[in-house]
Order: structure tokens, then sequence, then C-alpha cells
């Protein structure tokens, strides 16, 4: 029997791979998060399907996601960036990922974990959605732009409201899989689930602030 997906899904084996194995899977860990939040901004103004081509050109160009051999980028390096047809060489965005690693630094120094911090707008638990419909599906919510909003005060940049709610369904901080597609119960199996039929409800937590 052939498995019905959510309808964004092109026929590409890459674009199948990824919706079947890890758009909506819940994400905890820091470095992982951190990847997807600087490829959430990347994508700005292109498709998802045009960074998750470059995606092993990421890693490799920015070291892994190692926030403290990104720190240490200099004007050479990316210069060095600006050259790499395996990324999008945008001097902006480039320029974003390394602060926004400067700023992951800076809460993991004040006592601050990025997962703990990201998943404290859903109050920890994966909001369980019930879409039918693709054009059914919010660019943003509340709880995006309230994140979007908290993380910009502590200098993190292309984190706009659409691109965090990108970023929550990607991570599975939301579960937003139709309810047609074969993954939206695997997806709404696993982690904490919270039963709000919208991701736009109120958010439990707000995580902790630097000293």
């Amino acid at each position: 029997m052939e498995k019905v997906r959510c309808t964004w899904v092109n026929d590409d084996p890459l674009y199948i791979s990824y919706h079947d194995e890890e758009w909506g899977v819940p994400v905890h860990d820091d470095r992982p998060l951190f990847e997807m939040l600087v490829l959430e901004g990347a994508q700005a103004g292109l498709s998802w399907y045009t960074i998750l081509k470059k995606r092993p050109g990421y890693r490799r160009a920015f070291d892994g996601f190692d926030p403290e051999r990104m720190v240490g980028y200099d004007e050479e390096k990316i210069a060095e960036l600006l050259t790499d047809e395996g990324i999008v060489r945008n001097r902006l965005k480039i320029q974003a990922a390394i602060g926004n690693a400067r700023a992951w630094l800076e809460m993991r120094e004040s006592g601050g974990g990025l997962g703990d911090f990201l998943w404290s707008f859903t109050g920890g638990k994966t909001i369980h959605n019930t879409w039918r419909r693709l054009e059914n599906l919010p660019a943003s919510t509340p709880i995006s732009q309230a994140m979007s909003k908290e993380l910009r005060r502590r200098g993190f940049r292309f984190v706009g409201p659409t691109i965090c709610y990108a970023f929550m369904q990607a991570t599975g901080m939301v579960n937003d899989h139709l309810v047609t597609c074969f993954r939206w119960a695997q997806c709404g199996k696993m982690g904490r689930v919270r039963e709000d039929g919208t991701s736009a409800g109120r958010w439990a937590i707000i995580g902790p602030r630097p000293g």
C-alpha cells in the first residue's frame, strides 16, 4: 500500500527521506537545534529544498556547527565562505550564523541550555495539531512570535516569527503533518504531547534570561 504523505513533499528521494525520517521528530539536543536554526535562517527567501541539498555543505563549511570554532571566524574566513558553492553565499546570512553561535555561547555561559530555552516556549511538549489541508497551516503563531522576540533580544539574527515557526515544525515542537499523512500519528506518539488543536495557544514558560 502506497504511503500518503504531506502534500508539500516532492518526488525527490532526499525530500521524501527528510519528510519521512526527520521533519516533525522532536529534537532536544543543543547542537542539532542550533544547526536547524542556522539552516532555517539561511532559507529566508529561498526554498527549503535548496537548503536541504546544501546541508552537507553547511556542515562542512561551518565545522559541524561547532559554536566555539564558528565564533573565531574572521574576515578571511568569511571571504572564503562567500566563495563556497556548498552554502548560500550571502554575507548577511553568514555573519548571522557566526553571530548566532556567539549568542548561543553567551547563553551557555550564563547557565542556560539552548534546547531547554527553545522548548520552554511550548512547555517542553510537542503541540499536536490536526490540520487537514496545507493551506490551513499558519506562517507564524503567538508562540513563534514570542520565541523570535526573545531570540532577537539575546542577539540572534534571521530568527523572525515565520522562520521560528518553520524551525518549530522541523524540530518537532509542533506536529504539523497533515492528519492524512502516515507520519502524523507516528510523530504524535513521540515525546510529551500538548493537545492544543492549534499552535496558537499560550506558552507556559519563558527560558532563563542571561544574568
